[in-house]
């Protein structure tokens, strides 16, 4: 690996400040304000609106060739799918695991195990967390751990958008790439249809915090990602003013050199049939229409 593209958290834990940010994310444990829920509950006696409690859950861990070319390689994305969601999107294509919280149990020692066989074993190119928020103080102390036993590339925070900006300032140089949804630019679709509040002005903040990190995407010498903000946005059926809107407000707000997917693998699942306007495929002349506008407003896209 080239020295440019050593991961930060090397440095943090070298000087002892990831040892000590472990400690202090764990306190959240016990009046968690993880997320905006902010549902200031003891994780070790009760469950707030994720469901998660203070043991991660995963659901499965693998090497993985359906992401993005960057972060797949030739050896693929080393992913660990987390179980349990602060979302409650109708639409979930993955509803067993984030809703159902179908998984198992796994101890902070057993998660940094599962992330140097996905380094070591696998020869995977990154550790990509999926749907992490509600287990970031596990993540962390899992970090410490799987760096005192050689864990050495970057890091992939693959989440739904929903975060706390106090929670991402924590794992500030530990993260190496952030692989954010963005889902909706209106809070009234965010409560319609995922049950949160004011996830517009969330997921706005986030981003800034983001990209304040880690800026816009780096490839090594292989187009490899190692470091960067990639936006990921689902374009819904009868959505284009809302993907518009997302649009407009990357290419003002975030970082030129930011990567979006617009995706258009939507298809009605989990409950999205009780909803009319969801309850279709998405229109390929709209999706069209928003490929040509994110082009012109001169937005890199992965597609």
């Amino acid at each position: 690996m080239n020295k440019v593209n050593i991961p930060s958290y090397l440095s943090l834990f070298s000087t002892g400040e990831l040892k000590e940010r472990t400690l202090k994310v764990k306190e959240q444990l016990k009046n968690c304000k993880l997320c905006p829920h902010n549902c200031e509950i003891n994780r070790y006696e009760e469950q707030g609106v994720c469901k998660a409690q203070d043991k991660a859950v995963i659901a499965n861990y693998a090497p993985h060739f359906g992401e993005e070319p960057i972060l797949v390689g030739k050896n693929g994305s080393g992913t660990i799918f987390f179980s349990y969601c602060n979302m409650s999107c109708v639409f979930c294509q993955n509803w067993d695991i984030s809703h159902k919280g179908e998984g198992i149990q796994v101890s902070n020692n057993e998660l940094a195990q599962i992330m140097i066989k996905l380094q070591k074993s696998y020869l995977c190119h990154n550790i990509n967390l999926v749907t992490p928020t509600h287990f970031v103080p596990q993540i962390i102390e899992a970090v410490l751990i799987a760096c005192e036993n050689g864990l050495n590339i970057p890091i992939v925070y693959n989440c739904g958008g929903y975060e706390s900006v106090d929670t991402l300032k924590m794992l500030d140089g530990i993260i190496d790439i952030y692989m954010p949804d963005f889902k909706y630019h209106s809070n009234e679709m965010g409560a319609k249809y995922s049950k949160v509040k004011n996830y517009s002005e969330s997921v706005k903040d986030s981003l800034r915090e983001m990209d304040r990190q880690v800026g816009g995407v780096k490839l090594d010498n292989k187009n490899i990602v190692y470091q960067g903000l990639l936006i990921r946005h689902l374009m819904l059926p009868e959505g284009l003013n809302n993907t518009l809107k997302i649009l407009r407000f990357i290419k003002n707000e975030l970082d030129s050199d930011c990567l979006v997917n617009i995706m258009k693998q939507y298809y009605p699942a989990y409950k999205s049939t009780q909803y009319k306007e969801l309850n279709n495929m998405l229109n390929t002349c709209e999706y069209k229409e928003a490929i040509e506008y994110a082009r012109e407003l001169g937005i890199k896209l992965i597609n």
